[in-house]
């Protein structure tokens, strides 16, 4: 069993402090490999030094596993990008079962530092140098959070990644005096590694034969520790299930390749409706998603999470996008469902509707 190491899974409360000590030892080798999130292996391969348990956006539970390599050059390429100095601080907005927390973490150790923690920060937040939150955090900073707006305003950048970021609240947000920078990418590629639509240093991408995202390089994940069946590589390229385009040379990310309903015969974009949404209500919240439907077969439902008449909503994505996207019905939430930090979780939307 030497070719082992166990597992030692980490709360979701720990300490910054304690956590970056552990994250420390696993890097060079030292006592167990961390586990995040949804962990059932109990040993992972000797050069795994963490594992992040994530269902994505399929619903099928994952252990990804990482090398201490792959998430030094994640870090090291982060900073690298965003010209950090030693010294400099980020902070901690995001929680540790995820890639990104530990990102910030990792990026912060490389820098001589620890970041600030404000996940459950009361009162005004410290200055920082930089941090990295969700699109649903920017819509909040900008729409009544005046802390997080002084906080965001006052940071050299804030990558903003784990969803699609619209370009209007972009807009928004950089009128604002907030630099930010998208980032894109998955637990699998070590979180983003590709920002404002440019890779970061050891990485690549391309288009594939269907126009799908493929990313390779030094920040993949190793396998997936509980189904390495379905860890695939085509030709060392992880392909994902994101369109894209290469625009001026940079990558812009067009949605999920499954995100595309048929309606009544006609394709739906749940990403293109969001989008074309949020360029005139970028006050209002929308998530867009489907129901299985006698009639249409699937039907278009819109979830919203603001004050908007529904029918001036139907009008004009009828006037937008074509009758097709009429939607067949819509919901009015406190808060979207999460799957994940800031995608929606569009199932749990549909069976809402179904329970109703």
């Amino acid at each position: 069993m030497k070719s082992q190491r166990g597992i030692h899974r980490v709360s979701p409360a720990c300490k910054i402090s304690e956590l970056a000590a552990q994250i420390s030892d696993a890097l060079v080798g030292k006592g167990p490999a961390l586990g995040l999130g949804e962990i059932r292996s109990e040993s992972a391969p000797s050069n795994i030094a963490l594992v992040i348990g994530t269902s994505g956006t399929t619903g099928i539970s994952k252990e990804v596993s990482f090398t201490a390599a792959a998430l030094l050059a994640s870090a090291r390429a982060s900073n690298l990008y965003l010209k950090a100095k030693p010294g400099q601080q980020w902070s901690l907005f995001l929680p540790l079962t995820h890639i990104a927390a530990v990102n910030v973490i990792i990026r912060s150790m490389e820098l001589g530092t620890l970041p600030i923690d404000l996940r459950e920060h009361e009162g005004e937040y410290p200055k920082v140098d930089f941090t990295s939150i969700v699109p649903t955090q920017l819509f909040r900073a900008l729409n009544g959070d005046e802390r997080l707006l002084r906080h965001l305003q006052n940071t050299k950048a804030v990558l903003v990644g784990g969803a699609a970021l619209s370009a209007t609240l972009r807009n928004q947000a950089e009128a604002s005096g907030i630099n930010v920078v998208e980032t894109y990418g998955m637990t699998e590629t070590s979180g983003g590694c590709i920002y404002n639509g440019q890779a970061i240093d050891g990485v690549e991408y391309s288009l594939n034969e269907n126009g799908l995202v493929q990313i390779r390089g030094s920040v993949m994940s190793q396998s997936y520790l509980n189904a390495p069946e379905l860890y695939k590589l085509v030709d060392g390229w992880f392909v994902t299930n994101d369109l894209g385009e290469v625009i001026d040379g940079k990558l812009s990310i067009l949605g999920r390749a499954d995100d595309v309903i048929i309606s009544g015969g006609e394709n739906i974009s749940l990403t293109g409706v969001e989008a074309t949404l949020s360029i005139r209500y970028p006050e209002i919240e929308f998530a867009a998603f489907s129901v299985n439907d006698i009639q249409w077969g699937q039907a278009l439902h819109l979830a919203i999470v603001g004050e908007i008449s529904e029918s001036e909503i139907a009008h004009y994505l009828e006037a937008a996008l074509g009758a097709a996207s009429k939607p067949k019905g819509i919901h009015h939430l406190e808060s979207l469902p999460l799957l994940g930090i800031g995608k929606v979780d569009r199932t749990a939307l549909a069976k809402m509707v179904g329970n109703e």
